[in-house]
């Protein structure tokens, strides 16, 4: 008569196994079964594993791929963005060169502008000069005149001939110096930008248009005419 709980199969303990060999996979640390089949240890080391998941940082761009994403997608997106990086710089490149092209012309262009208002007053001021130069002139050439005219004895007229010519020469030079000089065109042909006719004449063996003779000199500065010359034209 056998028991209910005997068993003709050899148990684990009779052949040779302990319990040991074969711990139970519903027990806890205790020795306590566990319906549900709970493992602390491994729930344990998932959640550690879960929060280290959570915690991991993303790669900024251009320091390698994140995870789950395609190295070749990485790699053309950075591509992308140095290249619209080089189209900003070489866009600010082009800003700076205008920049620097405009500022080079408004110099120039101010360079220009102030010496044109120079000349512009050296103009002005010459032109209210030359009646008086005109004047010392015919006092000059009237007292030289009346010089040749006198006794040899009066010396202190040819004192002041001397002086009125000093005084025009200097005047003459004092232009010169600030680029003003007189022209007298005699046997030039007549060009109307630099010469006023107040007369013609028929002078035989004279080139028609010619002048044979200048009544008052004109002056210019540079290639500007501050006054034209005011000639006789031979006809």
């Amino acid at each position: 008569m056998t028991t209910p709980w005997s068993s003709e199969e050899p148990s684990a303990a009779a052949a040779g196994e302990s319990e040991q060999d074969f711990p139970a996979q519903g027990t806890t640390d205790d020795g306590v079964e566990d319906p549900a089949g709970f493992d602390p240890k491994r729930a344990t080391a998932a959640a550690a594993y879960g929060k280290a998941i959570h915690n991991a940082p993303v790669p900024e761009p251009g320091e390698g791929p994140a995870e789950g994403v395609d190295p070749e997608q990485q790699v053309q997106s950075d591509i992308e963005e140095l290249s619209a990086k080089a189209e900003l710089a070489d866009e600010y490149l082009l800003i700076a060169q205008r920049t620097q092209a405009d500022f080079e012309n408004y110099r120039k262009r101010a360079a220009r502008d102030a010496a044109l208002a120079q000349d512009r007053g050296i103009a002005k001021l010459a032109r209210e000069l030359l009646p008086a130069i005109d004047n010392l002139e015919r006092a000059v050439q009237a007292a030289s005149a009346s010089s040749q005219a006198a006794d040899a004895g009066l010396a202190g007229d040819a004192q002041i001939v001397d002086g009125l010519k000093l005084v025009h020469a200097e005047v003459l030079a004092a232009l010169g110096r600030a680029g003003i000089e007189p022209f007298s065109p005699t046997g030039e042909q007549f060009d109307p930008q630099h010469h006023e006719a107040v007369a013609q004449n028929r002078v035989e063996g004279t080139t028609p248009g010619t002048v044979i003779e200048v009544y008052q000199q004109g002056y210019r500065l540079g290639e500007t005419v501050l006054r034209p010359a005011r000639v006789l034209v031979a006809a």
